[in-house]
């Protein structure tokens, strides 16, 4: 909302948090305010405005910037105006920052940790890239947007074309991340999910017609429907194979499914709503052995062509061991051995492990395993990873 209200980036995200420190060392004295948010940005715009006097090298910009904040703050709605006005407050920020100034990647970026939550470790694992090189690009984009003078403005309806891609590639990421968390104890991260789910669902009322965004959407909700089977009682990662089905939301699978039927009508087939059509096949399977594998390795097949990628193809490489044998599976795995992208992040190592163990090479899978788990840094991926490895070795094999 500061962004918005004063069309400075940078300005902006030193105000905010500038008005949470404030509130860090008041609150906890004074007590909650009676409206939280009113008072952080009212405690923001003050902070604007001190800055905008301090520096007498702006001087114009001061005048300019003031008056604008001083006509959006009678036009604006109260603090308290409720959940509606929350919300698109906060896709409208999103939007804003995938900046067409910037590069896709960049403005991705920029947003996923400004207006997403995300940490730099986590987005740079999202990117496959190490995290001081996404340090790197994040303070490239905001000083670009410095440089370039790049306003924070409401879009017009002929600038969201070029903004939407990397918009949904905000969210989609967001919701990654909220699926399986990069680093700590828990496995998911439901509030992120939620957040991802609701902001998808705002976009597309705003865009009804772009099947991607209702592919996006039906992939979410395809996919957060079998949250509540994931885990455990204790918070351990339960595969795909070993879910509880019966604890799957139908709901959200019948709602997802309708969406990227609706979409892959429209005959405009992108990466979205190839990924919904996965997961779709994978939802309305009555059981694990009566999925559908060879459709799902032929949308994989397009999604391939479509796209590339390492992550793609690593999960190609499982559906074709589904459909052609664990063998055919670890050839489909050689090429993304040499991958950079990949050879320090466990996921490789995971599914290598998965399929020497189906083809019976125990000692390789052991110690796929355990490899595997080294380089994880999320507790029940690791737990899980060290787990198969123990149970391998228990069934007598030798192993070294």
């Amino acid at each position: 909302m500061l962004a918005r209200r004063s069309g400075d980036f940078s300005l902006a995200e030193d105000a905010a948090q500038e008005a949470l420190l404030a509130a860090a060392v008041q609150w906890p004295e004074e007590g909650l305010p009676a409206s939280p948010r009113g008072w952080l940005i009212q405690v923001g715009h003050r902070r604007m405005v001190e800055q905008i006097r301090r520096d007498s090298a702006r001087r114009r910009r001061e005048d300019h910037v003031a008056a604008q904040v001083s006509s959006l703050e009678r036009a604006a709605p109260p603090a308290d105006a409720g959940r509606r006005g929350d919300a698109d407050d906060t896709l409208l920020v999103l939007v804003l920052c995938c900046s067409p100034a910037l590069t896709r990647a960049s403005a991705v970026a920029l947003t996923l940790r400004s207006v997403g939550g995300l940490t730099t470790a986590e987005i740079a694992a999202a990117f496959l890239v190490p995290e001081a090189t996404m340090a790197q690009r994040i303070s490239r984009a905001k000083q670009t947007l410095k440089v370039t003078g790049e306003a924070i403005r409401m879009p017009s309806p002929a600038d969201w074309p070029s903004r939407l891609d990397a918009v949904l590639q905000v969210l989609y990421l967001m919701f990654t991340e909220a699926h399986t968390s990069t680093a700590g104890a828990d496995l998911q991260r439901p509030d992120l999910a939620r957040e991802a789910v609701r902001l998808a669902r705002l976009l597309y009322r705003l865009v009804p017609g772009d099947p991607e965004v209702a592919g996006l959407l039906a992939l979410m909700l395809l996919t957060v429907a079998r949250s509540p089977a994931r885990t455990g009682p204790d918070g351990a990662l339960v595969p795909l194979a070993e879910q509880d089905r019966s604890r799957w939301n139908r709901e959200d699978i019948a709602e997802g499914v309708g969406l990227v039927t609706e979409a892959l009508r429209a005959g405009r087939v992108g990466p979205f709503q190839l990924q919904a059509a996965i997961a779709a096949v994978h939802d309305e399977a009555p059981s694990s052995a009566e999925t559908d594998w060879p459709q799902i390795l032929a949308l994989y097949g397009v999604l391939t062509r479509m796209t590339g990628g390492p992550v793609v193809a690593l999960n190609r490489a499982v559906a074709v061991a589904m459909v052609h044998g664990p063998t055919a599976g670890l050839d489909a795995l050689r090429p993304l051995e040499d991958d950079h992208r990949l050879t320090d992040r466990h996921r490789l190592g995971a599914v290598r492990a998965h399929l020497l163990e189906r083809a019976g090479q125990l000692d390789a899978a052991v110690a796929e395993y355990r490899a595997a788990a080294e380089l994880t840094n999320s507790g029940p991926e690791r737990d899980y990873l060290r787990l198969r490895a123990a149970r391998l070795a228990d069934r007598g094999e030798p192993t070294s």
